[in-house]
Protein backbone atom coordinates (compact mmCIF):
# COMPACT_ATOMS: atom_id res chain seq x y z
CA UNK A 1 0.00 0.00 0.00
CA UNK A 2 1.44 3.42 -0.97
CA UNK A 3 2.11 5.83 1.85
CA UNK A 4 -0.46 8.43 0.69
CA UNK A 5 -3.00 5.99 -0.72
CA UNK A 6 -6.38 5.88 1.00
CA UNK A 7 -6.97 3.00 3.36
CA UNK A 8 -10.14 1.16 4.23
CA UNK A 9 -10.73 0.20 7.87
CA UNK A 10 -13.27 -2.21 9.33
CA UNK A 11 -15.42 -0.34 11.84
CA UNK A 12 -16.02 -3.51 13.86
CA UNK A 13 -12.51 -4.88 14.40
CA UNK A 14 -10.09 -2.29 13.02
CA UNK A 15 -8.63 -4.41 10.21
CA UNK A 16 -7.04 -2.38 7.39
CA UNK A 17 -7.45 -3.13 3.66
CA UNK A 18 -6.02 -1.48 0.52
CA UNK A 19 -9.45 -1.33 -1.14
CA UNK A 20 -13.10 -1.51 -0.22
CA UNK A 21 -14.59 -4.93 0.44
CA UNK A 22 -18.12 -5.94 1.22
CA UNK A 23 -17.16 -8.38 3.96
CA UNK A 24 -14.34 -8.11 6.48
CA UNK A 25 -12.12 -11.17 6.30
CA UNK A 26 -10.92 -10.69 9.90
CA UNK A 27 -14.23 -10.58 11.79
CA UNK A 28 -16.76 -11.61 9.15
CA UNK A 29 -18.93 -8.48 9.38
CA UNK A 30 -20.69 -7.22 6.26
CA UNK A 31 -20.66 -3.57 5.12
CA UNK A 32 -18.42 -2.53 8.01
CA UNK A 33 -15.45 -1.30 5.93
CA UNK A 34 -15.16 2.46 5.44
CA UNK A 35 -12.53 4.70 3.87
CA UNK A 36 -10.27 6.74 6.14
CA UNK A 37 -7.86 9.52 5.28
CA UNK A 38 -4.23 8.35 5.20
CA UNK A 39 -1.80 9.40 7.92
CA UNK A 40 0.44 12.32 7.01
CA UNK A 41 3.92 11.19 5.98
CA UNK A 42 7.09 12.86 7.26
CA UNK A 43 9.11 14.97 4.81
CA UNK A 44 11.57 13.09 2.66
CA UNK A 45 14.75 12.23 4.50
CA UNK A 46 13.29 13.05 7.92
CA UNK A 47 12.85 10.38 10.60
CA UNK A 48 10.59 10.29 13.59
CA UNK A 49 13.51 10.73 15.99
CA UNK A 50 14.99 13.86 14.40
CA UNK A 51 14.96 16.84 16.74
CA UNK A 52 14.06 14.73 19.80
CA UNK A 53 15.68 14.76 23.21
CA UNK A 54 17.94 12.09 24.62
CA UNK A 55 16.36 9.75 27.14
CA UNK A 56 17.83 9.10 30.58
CA UNK A 57 17.71 5.50 31.76
CA UNK A 58 17.45 4.30 35.36
CA UNK A 59 17.84 0.92 37.04
CA UNK A 60 15.01 -1.36 38.10
CA UNK A 61 15.95 -0.93 41.74
CA UNK A 62 14.30 1.95 43.49
CA UNK A 63 11.94 3.02 46.25
CA UNK A 64 8.36 3.22 45.08
CA UNK A 65 5.27 4.18 47.01
CA UNK A 66 1.76 3.02 46.10
CA UNK A 67 -0.22 5.72 44.30
CA UNK A 68 -2.78 7.55 46.47
CA UNK A 69 -6.34 6.38 46.02
CA UNK A 70 -9.46 8.49 45.64
CA UNK A 71 -12.45 6.73 47.23
CA UNK A 72 -15.83 7.02 45.52
CA UNK A 73 -17.88 6.17 48.59
CA UNK A 74 -19.09 3.00 46.81
CA UNK A 75 -16.94 0.18 48.27
CA UNK A 76 -17.92 -2.30 45.54
CA UNK A 77 -16.70 0.08 42.83
CA UNK A 78 -13.54 0.86 44.80
CA UNK A 79 -12.87 -2.89 45.15
CA UNK A 80 -13.09 -3.47 41.40
CA UNK A 81 -10.85 -0.45 40.71
CA UNK A 82 -8.16 -1.92 42.96
CA UNK A 83 -8.92 -0.09 46.21
CA UNK A 84 -9.87 3.31 44.80
CA UNK A 85 -9.23 5.58 41.84
CA UNK A 86 -5.69 6.60 40.85
CA UNK A 87 -5.07 10.16 39.65
CA UNK A 88 -4.28 10.31 35.94
CA UNK A 89 -5.84 6.90 35.19
CA UNK A 90 -8.36 6.11 32.46
CA UNK A 91 -11.11 3.54 33.04
CA UNK A 92 -13.31 2.10 30.30
CA UNK A 93 -16.74 0.86 31.43
CA UNK A 94 -18.89 -1.16 29.04
CA UNK A 95 -22.17 -3.00 29.24
CA UNK A 96 -25.48 -3.67 27.53
CA UNK A 97 -27.84 -0.72 26.97
CA UNK A 98 -29.89 0.02 30.07
CA UNK A 99 -27.75 -2.14 32.36
CA UNK A 100 -26.98 0.80 34.67
CA UNK A 101 -23.65 2.29 33.53
CA UNK A 102 -24.83 5.91 33.63
CA UNK A 103 -26.64 5.36 36.93
CA UNK A 104 -23.56 3.89 38.60
CA UNK A 105 -21.23 6.64 37.38
CA UNK A 106 -23.68 9.38 38.36
CA UNK A 107 -23.83 7.91 41.87
CA UNK A 108 -20.03 7.70 41.95
CA UNK A 109 -19.36 11.30 40.86
CA UNK A 110 -22.07 12.54 43.24
CA UNK A 111 -20.38 10.76 46.13
CA UNK A 112 -17.00 12.16 45.12
CA UNK A 113 -18.40 15.67 44.79
CA UNK A 114 -19.98 15.49 48.23
CA UNK A 115 -16.59 14.45 49.58
CA UNK A 116 -14.94 17.58 48.22
CA UNK A 117 -13.61 16.33 44.88
CA UNK A 118 -14.34 18.38 41.79
CA UNK A 119 -16.42 16.08 39.59
CA UNK A 120 -17.39 16.69 35.96
CA UNK A 121 -20.05 14.71 34.08
CA UNK A 122 -20.18 15.23 30.29
CA UNK A 123 -23.08 13.55 28.52
CA UNK A 124 -23.06 12.98 24.79
CA UNK A 125 -26.18 10.82 24.59
CA UNK A 126 -28.64 12.50 26.93
CA UNK A 127 -29.73 16.09 27.33
CA UNK A 128 -29.06 17.94 30.56
CA UNK A 129 -32.71 17.69 31.62
CA UNK A 130 -32.61 13.90 31.24
CA UNK A 131 -29.56 13.65 33.49
CA UNK A 132 -31.22 15.96 36.00
CA UNK A 133 -34.31 13.75 36.07
CA UNK A 134 -32.15 10.71 36.83
CA UNK A 135 -30.37 12.61 39.59
CA UNK A 136 -33.73 13.64 41.06
CA UNK A 137 -34.93 10.04 41.04
CA UNK A 138 -31.74 8.92 42.77
CA UNK A 139 -31.85 11.74 45.32
CA UNK A 140 -28.59 13.26 44.05
CA UNK A 141 -29.86 16.60 42.78
CA UNK A 142 -28.09 18.52 45.58
CA UNK A 143 -24.64 17.03 44.84
CA UNK A 144 -22.21 19.68 43.49
CA UNK A 145 -21.53 17.87 40.21
CA UNK A 146 -20.57 20.00 37.19
CA UNK A 147 -22.81 18.84 34.32
CA UNK A 148 -22.53 19.51 30.60
CA UNK A 149 -23.84 18.07 27.33
CA UNK A 150 -21.25 18.02 24.53
CA UNK A 151 -19.92 15.82 21.76
CA UNK A 152 -16.98 17.83 20.40
CA UNK A 153 -13.65 16.54 21.69
CA UNK A 154 -12.04 19.86 20.78
CA UNK A 155 -14.47 21.77 23.03
CA UNK A 156 -14.12 19.26 25.88
CA UNK A 157 -10.31 19.34 25.80
CA UNK A 158 -10.25 23.15 25.67
CA UNK A 159 -12.59 23.36 28.67
CA UNK A 160 -10.78 20.78 30.83
CA UNK A 161 -7.35 22.17 29.92
CA UNK A 162 -8.12 25.64 31.27
CA UNK A 163 -8.08 26.69 34.91
CA UNK A 164 -7.87 24.30 37.84
CA UNK A 165 -8.11 20.68 36.68
CA UNK A 166 -11.00 18.55 37.96
CA UNK A 167 -10.49 15.42 40.01
CA UNK A 168 -12.85 13.10 38.09
CA UNK A 169 -14.32 13.37 34.57
CA UNK A 170 -17.00 11.09 33.09
CA UNK A 171 -17.47 10.90 29.30
CA UNK A 172 -20.81 9.24 28.49
CA UNK A 173 -20.20 7.82 25.95
CA UNK A 174 -17.02 7.76 23.87
CA UNK A 175 -18.95 6.54 20.79
CA UNK A 176 -20.80 9.88 20.63
CA UNK A 177 -17.63 12.02 20.67
CA UNK A 178 -16.08 13.34 17.46
CA UNK A 179 -13.00 15.22 16.25
CA UNK A 180 -13.62 17.77 13.52
CA UNK A 181 -10.20 16.98 12.02
CA UNK A 182 -11.54 13.60 10.82
CA UNK A 183 -14.11 13.14 8.10
CA UNK A 184 -15.62 9.94 9.49
CA UNK A 185 -18.83 9.89 11.52
CA UNK A 186 -18.94 9.63 15.33
CA UNK A 187 -18.69 6.05 16.56
CA UNK A 188 -16.39 4.87 13.79
CA UNK A 189 -13.04 3.29 14.52
CA UNK A 190 -11.08 6.39 13.57
CA UNK A 191 -13.19 8.72 15.73
CA UNK A 192 -13.20 6.40 18.76
CA UNK A 193 -9.46 5.82 18.56
CA UNK A 194 -8.54 9.48 18.05
CA UNK A 195 -11.03 10.83 20.59
CA UNK A 196 -9.93 8.37 23.25
CA UNK A 197 -6.28 9.20 22.62
CA UNK A 198 -6.85 12.96 23.06
CA UNK A 199 -8.89 12.57 26.25
CA UNK A 200 -6.53 10.02 27.83
CA UNK A 201 -3.48 12.15 27.03
CA UNK A 202 -5.16 15.16 28.65
CA UNK A 203 -6.13 13.13 31.73
CA UNK A 204 -2.57 11.93 32.28
CA UNK A 205 -1.12 15.40 31.72
CA UNK A 206 -3.60 17.16 34.01
CA UNK A 207 -3.79 14.34 36.56
CA UNK A 208 -7.54 13.66 36.75
CA UNK A 209 -9.41 10.34 36.70
CA UNK A 210 -11.16 9.70 33.39
CA UNK A 211 -14.19 7.41 33.03
CA UNK A 212 -15.07 6.44 29.45
CA UNK A 213 -18.42 4.75 28.87
CA UNK A 214 -18.25 2.36 25.91
CA UNK A 215 -20.90 0.55 23.93
CA UNK A 216 -20.79 -3.21 23.48
CA UNK A 217 -21.53 -5.35 20.45
CA UNK A 218 -24.28 -7.94 20.22
CA UNK A 219 -21.72 -10.55 21.28
CA UNK A 220 -21.12 -8.59 24.52
CA UNK A 221 -17.62 -7.38 23.61
CA UNK A 222 -16.50 -3.76 23.71
CA UNK A 223 -17.47 -2.01 20.47
CA UNK A 224 -14.68 -0.63 18.30
CA UNK A 225 -11.13 -1.88 17.86
CA UNK A 226 -9.30 -3.72 20.61
CA UNK A 227 -6.69 -0.96 20.56
CA UNK A 228 -9.08 1.10 22.65
CA UNK A 229 -8.76 -1.40 25.48
CA UNK A 230 -4.97 -1.20 25.26
CA UNK A 231 -5.04 2.57 25.65
CA UNK A 232 -6.84 2.65 29.01
CA UNK A 233 -5.60 1.55 32.44
CA UNK A 234 -8.67 -0.50 33.39
CA UNK A 235 -11.44 -2.24 31.44
CA UNK A 236 -14.60 -2.91 33.45
CA UNK A 237 -17.70 -4.71 32.24
CA UNK A 238 -21.13 -4.19 33.77
CA UNK A 239 -22.98 -7.50 33.49
CA UNK A 240 -26.43 -8.72 34.40
CA UNK A 241 -29.64 -10.18 33.08
CA UNK A 242 -32.63 -7.93 32.45
CA UNK A 243 -34.85 -10.32 34.39
CA UNK A 244 -32.64 -10.28 37.50
CA UNK A 245 -32.07 -7.37 39.88
CA UNK A 246 -28.39 -8.24 40.34
CA UNK A 247 -25.61 -6.45 38.46
CA UNK A 248 -22.00 -7.63 38.34
CA UNK A 249 -19.16 -5.15 37.87
CA UNK A 250 -16.18 -7.15 36.58
CA UNK A 251 -12.64 -5.94 35.89
CA UNK A 252 -10.94 -7.77 33.01
CA UNK A 253 -7.91 -5.47 32.92
CA UNK A 254 -6.49 -3.29 35.68
CA UNK A 255 -3.02 -1.79 35.86
CA UNK A 256 -3.59 -0.71 39.46
CA UNK A 257 -5.30 -3.78 40.93
CA UNK A 258 -6.30 -7.39 40.52
CA UNK A 259 -8.06 -8.60 37.38
CA UNK A 260 -11.25 -10.68 37.50
CA UNK A 261 -12.31 -8.75 40.60
CA UNK A 262 -16.05 -8.22 40.84
CA UNK A 263 -18.50 -5.97 42.63
CA UNK A 264 -22.14 -6.94 43.17
CA UNK A 265 -25.03 -4.47 43.02
CA UNK A 266 -28.79 -4.70 43.18
CA UNK A 267 -30.91 -2.55 40.87
CA UNK A 268 -33.99 -0.89 42.35
CA UNK A 269 -36.13 2.19 41.75
CA UNK A 270 -33.70 4.19 43.89
CA UNK A 271 -30.69 3.19 41.78
CA UNK A 272 -27.91 0.70 42.40
CA UNK A 273 -27.32 -0.47 45.94
CA UNK A 274 -24.30 -2.45 47.07
CA UNK A 275 -24.49 -6.09 48.10
CA UNK A 276 -21.87 -6.63 50.84
CA UNK A 277 -22.64 -10.36 51.16
CA UNK A 278 -23.48 -11.62 47.65
CA UNK A 279 -23.36 -15.29 48.64
CA UNK A 280 -26.29 -14.90 51.03
CA UNK A 281 -28.23 -12.95 48.40
CA UNK A 282 -27.67 -15.49 45.62
CA UNK A 283 -28.80 -18.32 47.94
CA UNK A 284 -31.75 -16.44 49.48
CA UNK A 285 -34.40 -18.18 47.36
CA UNK A 286 -32.79 -21.61 47.36
CA UNK A 287 -34.91 -24.59 48.38
CA UNK A 288 -33.41 -27.64 50.05
CA UNK A 289 -33.86 -31.32 49.15
CA UNK A 290 -34.51 -30.64 45.47
CA UNK A 291 -32.99 -32.91 42.84
CA UNK A 292 -30.69 -31.24 40.35
CA UNK A 293 -29.64 -28.46 42.72
CA UNK A 294 -26.13 -27.94 44.08
CA UNK A 295 -24.25 -25.11 45.83
CA UNK A 296 -20.93 -24.24 44.26
CA UNK A 297 -18.18 -22.57 46.32
CA UNK A 298 -16.48 -20.37 43.74
CA UNK A 299 -13.97 -17.54 43.59
CA UNK A 300 -14.49 -14.27 41.75
CA UNK A 301 -11.19 -12.44 41.87
CA UNK A 302 -10.21 -12.35 45.53
CA UNK A 303 -13.78 -12.82 46.76
CA UNK A 304 -15.32 -16.21 47.60
CA UNK A 305 -18.87 -16.59 46.37
CA UNK A 306 -21.46 -19.32 46.85
CA UNK A 307 -24.05 -19.76 44.10
CA UNK A 308 -26.66 -22.34 43.25
CA UNK A 309 -26.24 -24.47 40.13
CA UNK A 310 -29.40 -26.08 38.78
CA UNK A 311 -29.65 -28.93 36.29
CA UNK A 312 -32.59 -30.67 34.68
CA UNK A 313 -32.19 -33.96 32.81
CA UNK A 314 -35.33 -35.14 31.06
CA UNK A 315 -36.43 -37.44 28.24
CA UNK A 316 -36.29 -36.08 24.70
CA UNK A 317 -37.77 -36.97 21.37
CA UNK A 318 -35.64 -39.44 19.38
CA UNK A 319 -32.77 -37.75 17.61
CA UNK A 320 -33.45 -34.26 18.95
CA UNK A 321 -31.79 -34.00 22.37
CA UNK A 322 -31.46 -30.37 23.48
CA UNK A 323 -28.71 -28.64 25.46
CA UNK A 324 -29.38 -25.25 27.05
CA UNK A 325 -26.84 -23.48 29.27
CA UNK A 326 -27.22 -20.18 31.13
CA UNK A 327 -24.27 -18.75 33.05
CA UNK A 328 -21.67 -21.38 32.13
CA UNK A 329 -19.65 -22.59 29.16
CA UNK A 330 -21.62 -24.91 26.90
CA UNK A 331 -18.47 -26.62 25.66
CA UNK A 332 -17.42 -27.46 29.21
CA UNK A 333 -20.88 -28.91 29.90
CA UNK A 334 -20.45 -31.23 26.90
CA UNK A 335 -17.08 -32.34 28.30
CA UNK A 336 -18.50 -33.11 31.76
CA UNK A 337 -21.37 -35.08 30.21
CA UNK A 338 -18.94 -37.05 28.03
CA UNK A 339 -16.85 -37.98 31.08
CA UNK A 340 -19.97 -39.05 32.99
CA UNK A 341 -21.04 -41.27 30.11
CA UNK A 342 -17.64 -42.76 29.27
CA UNK A 343 -16.09 -43.16 32.74
CA UNK A 344 -19.20 -43.63 34.88
CA UNK A 345 -21.69 -45.32 32.56
CA UNK A 346 -24.47 -42.73 32.85
CA UNK A 347 -26.55 -42.60 29.67
CA UNK A 348 -27.11 -38.84 29.43
CA UNK A 349 -26.70 -38.46 25.67
CA UNK A 350 -30.31 -39.27 24.79
CA UNK A 351 -31.81 -36.81 27.26
CA UNK A 352 -32.53 -33.10 27.20
CA UNK A 353 -30.12 -31.29 29.51
CA UNK A 354 -30.69 -27.82 30.91
CA UNK A 355 -28.15 -26.04 33.14
CA UNK A 356 -28.63 -22.74 34.93
CA UNK A 357 -26.55 -20.63 37.34
CA UNK A 358 -29.18 -19.04 39.57
CA UNK A 359 -29.13 -15.28 40.06
CA UNK A 360 -27.72 -14.24 36.69
CA UNK A 361 -24.05 -14.73 37.61
CA UNK A 362 -21.68 -16.06 34.95
CA UNK A 363 -19.07 -18.60 36.09
CA UNK A 364 -15.87 -19.19 34.17
CA UNK A 365 -13.54 -21.14 36.46
CA UNK A 366 -12.97 -24.92 36.02
CA UNK A 367 -13.61 -25.46 39.73
CA UNK A 368 -17.33 -25.57 38.92
CA UNK A 369 -16.95 -28.90 37.06
CA UNK A 370 -17.70 -31.04 40.10
CA UNK A 371 -20.71 -28.94 41.12
CA UNK A 372 -22.16 -29.19 37.61
CA UNK A 373 -21.59 -32.95 37.60
CA UNK A 374 -23.28 -33.26 41.01
CA UNK A 375 -26.33 -31.34 39.75
CA UNK A 376 -26.52 -33.51 36.62
CA UNK A 377 -26.17 -36.80 38.51
CA UNK A 378 -28.71 -35.67 41.10
CA UNK A 379 -31.30 -34.80 38.46
CA UNK A 380 -30.66 -38.04 36.57
CA UNK A 381 -30.80 -40.34 39.62
CA UNK A 382 -33.49 -38.52 41.57
CA UNK A 383 -31.32 -38.27 44.69
CA UNK A 384 -30.86 -34.70 45.96
CA UNK A 385 -27.49 -33.34 46.99
CA UNK A 386 -27.49 -32.73 50.78
CA UNK A 387 -28.77 -29.16 51.26
CA UNK A 388 -26.00 -28.35 53.76
CA UNK A 389 -23.19 -29.32 51.35
CA UNK A 390 -21.01 -27.14 49.09
CA UNK A 391 -19.16 -28.63 46.13
CA UNK A 392 -16.08 -27.58 44.17
CA UNK A 393 -13.40 -29.30 42.09
CA UNK A 394 -12.08 -29.69 38.56
CA UNK A 395 -12.76 -32.83 36.49
CA UNK A 396 -10.16 -34.39 34.19
CA UNK A 397 -10.95 -36.38 31.06
CA UNK A 398 -10.12 -39.63 32.82
CA UNK A 399 -12.67 -38.84 35.52
CA UNK A 400 -10.19 -37.78 38.21
CA UNK A 401 -11.08 -34.90 40.51
CA UNK A 402 -8.31 -32.32 40.57
CA UNK A 403 -7.51 -29.81 43.27
CA UNK A 404 -8.26 -26.10 42.76
CA UNK A 405 -6.78 -22.96 44.25
CA UNK A 406 -8.08 -21.10 47.33
CA UNK A 407 -9.66 -24.16 48.90
CA UNK A 408 -9.42 -22.78 52.44
CA UNK A 409 -11.05 -19.50 51.40
CA UNK A 410 -13.96 -21.36 49.85
CA UNK A 411 -14.41 -23.50 52.96
CA UNK A 412 -14.29 -20.47 55.24
CA UNK A 413 -17.07 -18.77 53.26
CA UNK A 414 -19.19 -21.93 53.41
CA UNK A 415 -18.72 -22.13 57.18
CA UNK A 416 -19.72 -18.49 57.59
CA UNK A 417 -23.00 -19.15 55.78
CA UNK A 418 -23.87 -22.17 57.93
CA UNK A 419 -22.99 -25.10 55.66
CA UNK A 420 -21.95 -28.30 57.41
CA UNK A 421 -20.43 -30.41 54.60
CA UNK A 422 -18.07 -29.93 51.68
CA UNK A 423 -17.51 -32.24 48.71
CA UNK A 424 -14.05 -31.49 47.36
CA UNK A 425 -11.00 -33.04 45.67
CA UNK A 426 -8.92 -35.45 47.74
CA UNK A 427 -5.75 -33.98 49.20
CA UNK A 428 -2.42 -35.82 48.98
CA UNK A 429 -1.52 -38.06 51.92
CA UNK A 430 2.08 -36.94 52.29
CA UNK A 431 3.94 -35.72 55.32
CA UNK A 432 1.88 -33.71 57.74
CA UNK A 433 -0.81 -32.91 55.18
CA UNK A 434 -4.15 -34.38 55.95
CA UNK A 435 -5.82 -36.81 53.58
CA UNK A 436 -9.25 -38.34 53.60
CA UNK A 437 -12.35 -36.95 55.27
CA UNK A 438 -12.06 -34.74 58.28
CA UNK A 439 -13.43 -31.76 60.14
CA UNK A 440 -12.13 -28.22 59.90
CA UNK A 441 -13.73 -25.20 61.57
CA UNK A 442 -16.94 -27.13 62.11
CA UNK A 443 -17.17 -28.19 58.45
CA UNK A 444 -17.24 -31.91 57.64
CA UNK A 445 -15.31 -32.50 54.43
CA UNK A 446 -15.84 -35.43 52.10
CA UNK A 447 -12.92 -35.78 49.73
CA UNK A 448 -13.22 -37.80 46.52
CA UNK A 449 -10.61 -38.67 43.91
CA UNK A 450 -12.75 -39.89 41.01
CA UNK A 451 -16.09 -39.03 39.47
CA UNK A 452 -17.34 -42.56 40.20
CA UNK A 453 -17.28 -41.66 43.91
CA UNK A 454 -19.76 -38.87 43.18
CA UNK A 455 -22.04 -41.24 41.25
CA UNK A 456 -21.91 -43.72 44.14
CA UNK A 457 -22.76 -40.96 46.61
CA UNK A 458 -25.85 -39.93 44.63
CA UNK A 459 -26.91 -43.44 43.56
CA UNK A 460 -30.66 -44.08 43.88
CA UNK A 461 -31.89 -46.47 46.58
CA UNK A 462 -31.94 -50.13 45.63
CA UNK A 463 -34.99 -51.18 43.59
CA UNK A 464 -36.02 -47.54 43.24
CA UNK A 465 -35.98 -47.64 39.44
CA UNK A 466 -34.12 -45.27 37.16
CA UNK A 467 -35.01 -42.24 39.21
CA UNK A 468 -36.59 -38.90 38.42
CA UNK A 469 -35.92 -37.40 35.05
Amino acid sequence: MAKNAPRFVCQACGAVYPRWMGRCEACGEWNSIAEEAPAEALPKGQTGGRGGQRLSFVSLEGVGTPPPRLLTGIPELDRVAGGGLVAGSALLIGGDPGIGKSTLLLQAVAGLARGGARSVYISGEEAIDQVRLRALRLGLEKAPVELAAATSVRDIVATLDSGEPPDVVVIDSIQTMYLDTLDSAPGTVAQVRAGSHELIRLAKRRGFVLFLVGHVTKEGQMAGPRVMEHMVDAVIYFEGERGHPFRILRAVKNRFGATDEIGVFEMSDAGLSEVPNPSALFLAERRGNVTGSCVFAGMEGTRPMLVEIQALVGPSAPGSARRAVVGWDGGRLAMVMAVLETRCGLALGGNDVYLNVAGGLRIGEPAADLAVAAALVSSFSGVPVPPDMVVFGEIGLSGEIRAVAHGDTRLKEATKLGFDQALMPARPRDGGKRGGSGVKEGLRMREIGHLQDLVALLAPPENAGQGQR
